[in-house]
């Protein structure tokens, strides 16, 4: 079965090949620059010492530092921490910011440590991988498993081991410690923006629509509030545990609140159960998966026929899934345009960070908004230029920008 990072290299190659890109950046863009594994051991709050895996992966650092999540969950791996490190470069070059892309994770299940353990190991996690961070070097943020309050704890180590505070090393940290407005709610507030622009390129009306979301963390959750506002009808959400479906409509904070209550979407009232996998088919105008990745594959992706398909989640369609979806015309706003809104808001934090000058939520929103706007804009422009679908022009508008970079910087020596 192909590796996640398999899927990222087939997608490249299917852009590279529509570019007639040069044999040498074919082999060399898809590298990853450096890969780091660490073991260190972890005092927990029994006194026992546990061992931990952790990576940290640099792709590609053409065009700028390299920027990307830190991830903590079971299923951490280095094949995964190189394709999604390879995801954050085409999502930088896309939004033309100027970061490489990088990913990091550690092998845990942080619901299964306590709040002094996840900073032990956070502490410790830092130290080992210190060597590849820093604001003009490598710039974490949160990931799947991780929050503000590990930023900034990763932040204050670096610090201490610096001597002086270091506010740029992480982005996604409180606002007090040099966070950015709306940080929180970025990677939801770009995936709404793209949204409602491809609803336009569409001459699809929002108001109204139909929106299933797969996955009710942060981004999924946030994302529902943002619709739900503009006049879209939320019909069915779900989590890990599962999903929950009403036609005529769901509120998304009354869920969210249920959610924090209970632990789940599942059980709320006045809707009916679905499985994440039935969830994924039900009729819809929009369809955002926001949970992990590989959701959307060969074997359901023929019963998969909303109008758009935003991806909130990295890498959540498989390349073979990617196929049938375009021959049923269904409009894919790829993980590289749709969910960049939270590295857009992370490279706002870093520029903030660096002038010790920060900016209102209307600002940040206002930049967001022309990114956006703008590298939606660029790909449909490529789209049109190459007769292709919007996965593979914005791959080919990233990789055409690092492919630049790459060049101009030459080889040394």
């Amino acid at each position: 079965m192909p590796t996640l990072y398999d899927n990222s290299l087939q997608q490249f190659n299917r852009a590279a090949d529509v570019m007639k890109l040069d044999r040498g950046l074919r082999e060399l863009l898809p590298t990853t620059k450096r890969e780091l594994e660490v073991h260190f051991p972890v005092k927990m709050s029994n006194d026992s010492v546990e061992m931990f895996t952790g990576f940290r992966v640099h792709h590609n650092i053409a065009r700028g530092p390299a920027k990307g999540g830190i991830r903590y969950h079971p299923s951490v791996s280095l094949d995964e921490m190189r394709a999604l490190a390879l995801t954050m470069t085409w999502k930088c070059a896309v939004a033309n910011i100027p970061f490489g892309g990088g990913k990091g994770g550690v092998i845990c299940d942080p619901k299964k440590l306590t709040p002094i353990e996840l900073e032990h190991l956070t502490r410790r996690y830092t130290s080992e991988i210190e060597t590849m961070l820093g604001p003009d070097r490598d710039i974490p943020a949160p990931d799947v498993g991780t929050t503000p309050q590990i930023m900034a704890w990763i932040m204050d180590t670096y610090s201490l081991h610096k001597g002086h505070t270091v506010t740029g090393v992480v982005t996604g940290k409180p606002e007090f410690l040099g966070g950015s407005r709306l940080r929180r709610e970025a990677t939801a507030l770009g995936v709404k923006i793209a949204v409602e622009d491809a609803a336009k390129h569409l001459r699809m009306k929002l108001a109204g629509a139909r929106v299933v979301i797969q996955g009710y963390g942060n981004v999924g959750s946030t994302t529902a509030t943002f619709l739900h506002r503009a006049g879209a009808k939320i019909v069915a959400v779900s989590d890990s545990k599962g999903g929950i479906v009403n036609a005529r409509g769901l509120d998304p904070k009354a869920v969210f609140a249920h959610k924090e209550q209970t632990g789940s979407v599942t059980g709320y009232k006045g809707a009916s159960a679905v499985t994440n996998s039935e969830l994924l088919e039900l009729p819809c105008d929009i369809l955002i998966p926001a949970a992990l990745e590989n959701q959307i594959t060969a074997q359901n992706a023929p019963r998969i026929r909303p109008k758009i398909l935003a991806e909130g989640a990295n890498a959540p369609t498989t390349p073979d899934a990617d196929l049938i979806l375009q021959a049923h015309g269904v409009f894919v706003l790829p993980d590289i345009l749709a969910n960049v809104g939270g590295v857009t808001v992370s490279y706002f934090e870093w520029v903030q960070d660096t002038q010790s000058l920060f900016w209102d939520n209307a600002e940040v929103t206002t930049r967001l908004r022309g990114i956006m706007q703008n590298a939606l804009k660029q790909a449909l422009d490529v789209s049109k230029k190459f007769k292709t679908d919007m996965r593979n022009a914005a791959l080919i508008l990233a990789i055409d920008r690092v492919a630049q970079a790459t060049t101009v910087r030459g080889i040394y020596p």
